[in-house]
This record gives structure tokens, sequence and C-alpha cells, in this order.
């Protein structure tokens, strides 16, 4: 018996010597991004080179996708975001963050916040009177500009407008944030040599 376990934990030992280390994931949200980023680029890659296998294919078209766009939303600004799910991009994207659509809404989203909030300041009377005197003033009159007032009232109203719309958009926030941990994760043990995507279908959670 006491041979049996000590061969048990001789290939325990043995196990985890051999097991490769988790990665060390970056603090800093730019570290996170430029991880994330190493390992979309390594992703599209493969695909490209995979694809060029079975013919040319006009470049663009694989790594963006070709025809009509999929995916498309349009934000509270009026303007319309579309992506396609046929390309190398798009494969990189599901791999990294498991479901393209999901992570394409709340990316957008989430990144055009800032731009909503400069959009609602305009619901401010005086902002709107500080924006008209602004327009009367020559770009190159510097009192004019500052008498103006306009960036004095932008200073101090944006950060409230901005906290507005982070509020009524938690849910795309939280959403934002589980599939970007997610795909911190997923770019580290891709680039440590831990995992390997799946050439068909959705890679599992």
């Amino acid at each position: 018996m006491a041979g049996i376990a000590l061969t048990v934990l001789l290939a325990a030992a043995c196990t985890a010597r051999t097991a490769p280390p988790a990665p060390d994931l970056p603090a800093s949200e730019r570290g996170r991004s430029e991880l994330i980023q190493a390992a979309q680029q390594v992703l599209v890659d493969r695909c490209l080179r995979a694809r060029a296998a079975a013919g040319p294919p006009p470049e663009q078209e694989v790594l963006f996708g070709a025809g009509r766009a999929e995916l498309s939303l349009t934000l509270a600004t009026g303007y319309t975001v579309r992506a396609h799910t046929d390309g190398c991009l798009a494969e990189a994207h599901r791999y990294l963050y498991g479901d393209q659509a999901r992570w394409f809404r709340a990316e957008v989203t989430v990144n055009n916040l800032r731009p909503l909030a400069q959009a609602r300041l305009r619901d401010d009377p005086d902002y709107r009177a500080a924006l008209t005197r602004r327009a009367a003033c020559d770009d190159r009159d510097t009192p004019c500009i500052r008498a103006s007032g306009l960036r004095q009232l932008r200073e101090r109203l944006e950060p409230v407008r901005l906290a507005q719309v982070r509020a009524a958009h938690r849910a795309d926030i939280a959403t934002y944030d589980r599939l970007r941990d997610r795909a911190v994760h997923r770019a580290a043990d891709l680039l440590a040599g831990r995992s390997t995507p799946h050439r068909k279908g959705t890679p599992p959670p």
C-alpha cells in the first residue's frame, strides 16, 4: 500500500511540474487591451492563412466579411453601427468573447456613452445659449470665445450627463465588463499556449 501511495504522489508531482503555469494577467486597462489585441491578431492571422489555402478571395471580405452586415445597432444619437459575422475578425471575436452579437451590442453601446452624454448637453438651455455666443465669435478671437462660457459649462455639465447615461446603461456596462474579462483570460491562455481555438462552431465558455 505504501508503494502504491508513493507512486500516486510521484505521478501527481510530475503532473504539477509539467502543467503550464497560469499566465499573469495585466492589471491596467491598457495592458488588458493590448493582450486582447495581440491574441486577436494571432487568431485573425491563423484564419487568413486557413482560408487562403482554399483559394484567393478578396482579403477585405475575408477579414471583415462579405455582403450585407448581419449585426446592426442604431444609437440614440442616430448613428448606426454594423458588423459582419462571417469574417476572420468575427471568428476571433467569437473565440475571445464567446457571443459575438452580445459583445457587439455591449461594445458599441459602451464606447458611445460619452458621445451620447455630449449630445445631451444640448438639452440644457444655458449650454445652448453658450453655443450661440460661441458661434458668433471668430475662431481667432480668444477673448470672445472665453467670454462665451462654453468651455466652463461643458466642463461642469458633461460629468453629470455622463453619470446619468452610465446609470441608464448599467446592464450594458456589466455585460461589457463580463465579456471583456472573459476575453482577457482567453487571450492570456491562447498566448501562453494553454488553449487552441476550435476550427468550427462557437468555442466553449
